[in-house]
C-alpha cells in the first residue's frame, strides 16, 4: 500500500459527539431541560446545573434532590461518493447510544446560603459503532491498489473488511456556593471536576479474494483518560415577573492519555516499526492528546405571563474555537457555537405542567474540520413533557426530545489525498426520553 493511505489512517477512531448543546458538552443534564429546553432562568432544583446562582431565590430552606434518567439514540449516516466505488455512491450507517445516562442534582438552602452539587455526564455518553467502516479508508485503499497496480486489479478482485468502534464519556461532580445579597440578586461561585474515559476499537483487512493474500491490515485497540477543573461563576437577577439568570463557565483544560494494547499495521504480512512514521504513532502507549472542553456563556430571560404560565427564551455561545483539540483541529472552524433556545411552561392542573421547547444549534462549521470519523451538522431540537406533583414534596418530570439536523455536503478535489474527486453527505438523527423525581425534604 501506498503511504498516503497508510498515514490517513491515522484518523482511525469515531468520536462520540453529545446528545445536546455544543461540540463537546451535553446540556440535556435534567429531564426538565428536554421539556422546556430554555431553563437558564431557572429557580428550581435544575437550577444546580443550568442557573446555579437562582438556587439564592428557593422557596423554603431545607435539602432538595433530584434523580434523573435520559436514554438517548443517534443514527449518523455518510453517502459517499467516489469514481472507484463500483456502485458510484455507497451508504454508511453508523449507531449510537446510551441506554441510561444519570444525572443527580442537590442544594441545601439555610438563610440567604445555598449549598450544592451534581454529578452528570457532561459530555459523551455513549458508543458510536460503524460495522462496515467508513468510506475514507474503502477509498483509500481502492485508491492505493489501482495506483499501486495500474489499475489491473479492480475491486472486483479483492475485499475489504472493516469495523470501527469508539466511546466517550465525561464525568463530572460539580460543587458550587450561591449567596443571596439582596431581594434581587443572587450571585455563585463553584467548580467542576470532569474526568474523562473512552476507548476506540477498530480493524480493517484488505484481501485479495482468489489467493487471500493480505494487502493491508490495521488493528486498533487503544482507551484513553484525563481529567480536568472548569471554574464556573453566575448571577441572578429578580425583577418582579422577570428573573434573568446568567453564567460562565471557564475553558477546561484537558490531556487523554492513551493506554494502549494494540496498534498495529502491516503490508504484505509485515508489521511497521512502531516509531513517528507510524500512521498509528498517535495511539502508542502513554501519549496525550488534546481535547479542552470550551468555555461557556449562557444568558436567559424568564417571564411569569400569568400565575399558571410561564416562558423564557435563552441564549448560548461555546467557545470551540479557542479550545484546543487534536491536531489543531479547532483553526478550522470559522467561530464558536452559537445556541437559541425558547420555551414555555403551563399549569394545567394543580398537580399537573405541560411544557414544550425549541432549541436551534449552530456551529461555525467548515470543510477542514469535517471528516469521517467526527462530524457535526446545524440542527434545531424540539422538546415537550410534563411535570406531575405527586405529593407536596415530590415531583416527577417525563420528556420526549428530539432533533432534526441539516446535511452537511463536503466536495473534495482530492477525495481523503487521493488524486481523485469525491463527496460525501453527512447526515444524523438524535432521540431522546427522560424521567426524573424532584424531591423537597
Amino acid at each position: 500500500m501506498r503511504k498516503v493511505f497508510l498515514m490517513s489512517a491515522l484518523s482511525l477512531i469515531v468520536s462520540v459527539s453529545t446528545f445536546a448543546g455544543g461540540l463537546l458538552i451535553n446540556t440535556n443534564q435534567h429531564v426538565s431541560f428536554l421539556r422546556m429546553l430554555a431553563r437558564g432562568a431557572s429557580v428550581d432544583i435544575d437550577g444546580v446545573y443550568y442557573n446555579p446562582a437562582g438556587l439564592g431565590f428557593l422557596p423554603t430552606d431545607g435539602l432538595y434532590l433530584s434523580l434523573n434518567g435520559q436514554s438517548a439514540y443517534q443514527t449518523r449516516v455518510i453517502d459517499a461518493t467516489f469514481p472507484l466505488f463500483p456502485e458510484g455512491t455507497r451508504n454508511y450507517k453508523g449507531t449510537a447510544s446510551a441506554p441510561f445516562i444519570p444525572s443527580v442534582q442537590a442544594a441545601y438552602k439555610n438563610g440567604n446560603w445555598v449549598f450544592s452539587g451534581s454529578f452528570a455526564v457532561g459530555g459523551g455518553g455513549g458508543k458510536a459503532s460503524f460495522d462496515t467502516g467508513l468510506p475514507m479508508f474503502d477509498a483509500l485503499v481502492m485508491g492505493s491498489i489501482y495506483k499501486a497496480t495500474n489499475g489491473s486489479i479492480t475491486p472486483d478482485k479483492y475485499t475489504i473488511n472493516s469495523a470501527m468502534d469508539g466511546r466517550q464519556f465525561i464525568y463530572g461532580l460539580q460543587f458550587g456556593a450561591s449567596y443571596k445579597v439582596n431581594d434581587w440578586l443572587s450571585v455563585f461561585g463553584g467548580g467542576r471536576m470532569n474526568y474523562f474515559t473512552g476507548g476506540y476499537e477498530g480493524f480493517l483487512n484488505a484481501n485479495l479474494k482468489q489467493v487471500g493474500t493480505e494487502l493491508v491490515a490495521i488493528e486498533l485497540d487503544c482507551d484513553q483518560t484525563g481529567w480536568g477543573l472548569t471554574p464556573i461563576i453566575g448571577a441572578d437577577v429578580k425583577l418582579g415577573k422577570w428573573n434573568i439568570g446568567l453564567k460562565y463557565e471557564f475553558m477546561t483544560s484537558l490531556n487523554l492519555e492513551n493506554k494502549t494494547r494494540k496498534a498495529e499495521v502491516r503490508q504484505s504480512g509485515t508489521a511497521l516499526a512502531m516509531d513517528e512514521n507510524n500512521p498509528l504513532a498517535a495511539y502508542r502507549d502513554g501519549v496525550n492528546t488534546p481535547s479542552d472542553i470550551p468555555a461557556l456563556l449562557t444568558a436567559a430571560v424568564g417571564y411569569e405571563i400569568l400565575p399558571t404560565l410561564r416562558a423564557s427564551v435563552e441564549y448560548h455561545f461555546f467557545d470551540d474555537k479557542q479550545a484546543g483539540m487534536a491536531g489543531d483541529k479547532q483553526e478550522a472552524l470559522t467561530r464558536g457555537t452559537n445556541e437559541y433556545l425558547m420555551g414555555i411552561e403551563w399549569d394545567v392542573h394543580d398537580r399537573v405542567s405541560i411544557s414544550g421547547g425549541y432549541q436551534r444549534t449552530d456551529y461555525g462549521l467548515a470543510d477542514d474540520f469535517q471528516s469521517d470519523t467526527s462530524f457535526s451538522c446545524d440542527s434545531y431540537s424540539l422538546g415537550f413533557g410534563a411535570g406531575i406533583k405527586l405529593s407536596s414534596k415530590l415531583k416527577l418530570n417525563v420528556a420526549y426530545f428530539w432533533t432534526t439536523y441539516s446535511d452537511y455536503t463536503k466536495k473534495m478535489d482530492n477525495y481523503n489525498g487521493l488524486p481523485l474527486g469525491g463527496t460525501d453527505v453527512y447526515s444524523r438523527t438524535n432521540k431522546v426520553f427522560g424521567l426524573g423525581v424532584d424531591y423537597k425534604f
